[in-house]
């Protein structure tokens, strides 16, 4: 505690009684005492009075307000309470606690004109709108509503925010008769295939125009099977239709999204489409990492029977019986 000359003569003052009153001791012990937090100009001033002047801490306590009285801070008003803002990043628990040391430095008592002041001075938001709609009494009752505001909202964003690394969703579910068959075919190489890709149908014109809009690649912070599972963002994912079968020619690759076999989650073009209207909405902003990555610098695993069910064989027999078609008229009379 050293007063140059250039602070506030009153608040070294209120802090040398503060020191005082721990200690203890007569005037004369005060007087000294005081000398030693003088430095530099305010050390000149003490030096240069004359011998004998001072007669009391008293007396030296009005010298030294009026030696450094250009340096005093001017008196706070109650209407200095306006001018506290919550600045942009500012928590509201930083707001609270800023707010409230201006009160008890104003040192104002008028409970309305406190929680008027505060409400002016609060960013817009969830918070802003309860004490508009819910009109406090008391600053108390503010600072109250605020620590409940404050304690719900971190309660959510570790709700949103996953901690450990959730557990798969294909783990959640028994995998249908069909999808387990085609998982276990690898190991069983001497069995008979079951299930055959086959060709795509014609496409439509319509069909044409969205294989060429391609969704846009994302790079997000978490990978696609954790984000899918998020609370807020599963909320706003249409599920597909569930199907037993497999959806695409590469019958080991898992998608948790449609939780079938038959193609990658990465490569997958119903979660695709969905991913890129959520961040063209600017809802996935924060997960974002990154520029996105055109369809054409994707790794294209499926092909053309990406999404489709893939079916067992059909044996027909065409063209009439199998030794070569319907018999002549004279041969049905023999």
């Amino acid at each position: 505690m050293t007063f140059t000359g250039k602070e506030d003569p009153e608040a070294h003052l209120a802090a040398f009684h503060t020191q005082m009153m721990l200690v203890g001791g007569s005037d004369a012990v005060k007087c000294k005492l005081f000398m030693s937090t003088l430095t530099g100009m305010a050390l000149d001033w003490f030096v240069s009075l004359p011998k004998g002047h001072v007669t009391s801490f008293a007396q030296l306590s009005r010298l030294f307000r009026e030696q450094y009285l250009a340096n005093r801070a001017p008196a706070p008003v109650s209407y200095d309470l306006f001018d506290v803002k919550q600045f942009q990043g500012e928590t509201l628990k930083e707001y609270i606690s800023h707010f409230g040391a201006q009160v008890v430095k104003v040192g104002t008592t008028d409970e309305p004109m406190i929680v008027y002041a505060f409400r002016k001075g609060v960013r817009p938001g969830s918070f802003g709108k309860s004490l508009n709609c819910r009109l406090p009494k008391t600053f108390a009752e503010v600072r109250r509503r605020a620590l409940e505001h404050i304690a719900s909202e971190g309660e959510a964003y570790e709700k949103c925010m996953p901690v450990a690394p959730a557990r798969p969703r294909a783990q959640m579910r028994t995998q249908p008769a069909r999808v387990h068959e085609a998982a276990t075919e690898r190991r069983n190489p001497d069995r008979k295939r079951t299930y055959e890709a086959r060709r795509a149908p014609p496409r439509t014109r319509a069909e044409g125009r969205r294989e060429g809009s391609r969704p846009m690649r994302h790079n997000f912070v978490v990978e696609l099977k954790d984000l899918i599972i998020v609370p807020n963002i599963a909320d706003r994912l249409r599920p597909p239709t569930k199907s037993d079968k497999v959806l695409g020619p590469h019958k080991e690759s898992w998608c948790e999204f449609h939780e079938a076999f038959g193609h990658h989650i990465n490569n997958c073009l119903a979660l695709g489409y969905q991913l890129d209207e959520l961040v063209k909405s600017g809802f996935l902003k924060d997960y974002l990492v990154g520029p996105p990555t055109t369809a054409a610098t994707a790794v294209q695993e499926e092909g053309q029977t990406h999404e489709m069910p893939v079916h067992g064989e059909v044996h027909t027999i065409s063209s009439g019986f199998s030794g070569g078609g319907p018999l002549p008229l004279n041969e049905k009379s023999m």
